[in-house]
């Protein structure tokens, strides 16, 4: 992912207020090892049910708020696969709830999904194949495996952006 500047990511939002954009706290944008990410994931650290995710769609940032599901202390949490990554083993999957762009998300229609909590899919889906992923090939195996995980995120988290943005 290329590095984005403060300015580009408030500005990235399609399903958000200008007020939304202008109260999110950001991340430590040094802090972000660029190379390595398909999409920056955050939580709001002021706003905890608060989330955003910004990527390149055709070559430009395109963000979008996310909330997070009220915690509920009668709520039984259960293992989930994060629909992004497909990890089941590395964090807990939360649903993700956005409104649509335009007039759609105006009208108060919404999309969701399960994503990695700590949005740590780019991690996830970089880590060595295990053996029974990929047996006891050569290492260009493994690397094709890498290959496809990733490919597989972007494609996943790029279509769920692009229902975002879709108006009905």
């Amino acid at each position: 992912m290329n590095p984005l500047t403060e300015k580009q990511i408030r500005t990235s939002f399609i399903n958000a207020t200008r007020r939304e954009t202008t109260q999110a706290t950001l991340p430590d944008l040094t802090a972000v090892r660029w190379d390595q990410l398909d999409y920056l994931g955050w939580r709001d650290r002021k706003a905890p049910l608060s989330a955003y995710v910004v990527l390149e769609l055709a070559d430009e940032p395109t963000g979008i708020l996310l909330r997070a599901g009220t915690p509920s202390a009668t709520t039984v949490r259960r293992k989930a696969v994060c629909a992004w990554c497909r990890d089941l083993a590395s964090v807990e999957a939360a649903m993700f709830v956005a409104r649509r762009g335009g007039s759609a998300g105006r009208a108060g229609n919404t999309i969701g999904t399960l994503v990695c909590e700590d949005f740590s899919c780019s991690r996830n889906v970089r880590r060595p194949p295990t053996s029974s992923d990929a047996g006891t090939d050569a290492e260009l195996v493994r690397e094709l495996i890498i290959q496809d995980r990733v490919a597989g995120l972007r494609e996943r988290a790029t279509r769920f952006v692009q229902e975002v943005a879709a108006t009905l």
